[in-house]
Order: C-alpha cells, then structure tokens, then sequence
C-alpha cells in the first residue's frame, strides 16, 4: 500500500523527469476534483494526501539510506494540489461555476510549482536539506505554497494591468 501511494498508483515510476510526471498527474486529477466539487473538495483530498504522504513515505522508506528516491511523488501530489488550490479558492470565492477552472491558473499553478521544486529558492531548500523523511514531504509543501502564491500575483499582474 505504501508503495503504490509513494510512487501515486505507478506515476512516479514514469521516466524520464518523475517528479514532473507526478506533477502533470497531479494537475489533472486537481483539476477533475475541482470540477466535481469545486476549492471544498481540492482542499480535503490536498490535506488527505499530505498526511498520507507523511504516513507513506515514512512506512515505504524505513531502513532506506537516502528516502529522497525519485519514485516517490506523493510529495509533488501534495505540492501540486496546494498550488492549485489557491486559483481553485480564488474562483471558488468569485462564486463562478466548478465547470470553470481557465487554463492559465492551472498551468500557471504547475508551472510555478516546477519552478520552485527545481529551483529551490529559500524555505524549499533548507528543507530539501533538511533531508529525511519530513524533508522530503517538507519541500514540495513549501514550492506548492510559494507556487500558489505567484500564480495569484502573476493573475492579478494579469487583470489589472495586462487586460
């Protein structure tokens, strides 16, 4: 069971780049449970999986030296749909219909994700350095906070000064 949440039912064992495999997989199935039930639903399944990430990741390692394997991508899961729900939240309280999720804010969401994840600017990387176990739910946690953050200020850039 822990391996199958690790690797999110096999996404992570996609070469080359499963980090980003997991990200995409991620994006799509954030954007499904946004349309059935809108920021509410994205926010429950984005708590669900971080705890199950901790849970998974923690069970699937133990023993292991490094637990940072690149299989493992219930953390971008968990980071992916943090940043998601930020757009998600931002139409859900502008109360238009869950049948509309406008690309640029989920591709903006996974964009900045990737960005941060990779990059790891700051709070990501100190805990990327971190290491064990936490660490590695830890910084995928950060990047989907500060990716959801910067798809909110680039929409503003966006409308009030683009449009």
């Amino acid at each position: 069971m822990e391996r199958l949440l690790c690797t999110w039912f096999g996404a992570g064992l996609l070469r080359p780049a499963s980090g980003t495999w997991g990200s995409a997989v991620a994006v799509l199935l954030g954007v499904l449970l946004h349309r059935i039930g809108h920021f509410p639903l994205l926010a429950i399944a984005t708590v669900a999986v971080t705890i199950a990430g901790f849970w998974s990741v923690r069970r699937y390692t133990r023993g292991m030296a490094d637990p940072d394997r690149s299989e493992i991508v219930i953390d971008e899961v968990a980071g992916q749909w943090l940043a998601l729900c930020f757009p998600s939240a931002a139409f859900f309280f502008a109360q238009m219909p869950s049948s509309s999720f406008p690309y640029p804010g989920w591709l903006a969401a996974f964009a900045f994700f990737r960005l941060f994840d990779i990059w790891k600017p700051w709070l990501v990387g100190r805990a990327d350095r971190e290491g064990g176990v936490d660490g590695v739910m830890k910084d995928d946690l950060w990047a989907g906070l500060f990716a959801g953050i910067a798809t909110l200020i680039a929409a503003a850039i966006a409308h009030l000064v683009l449009l």
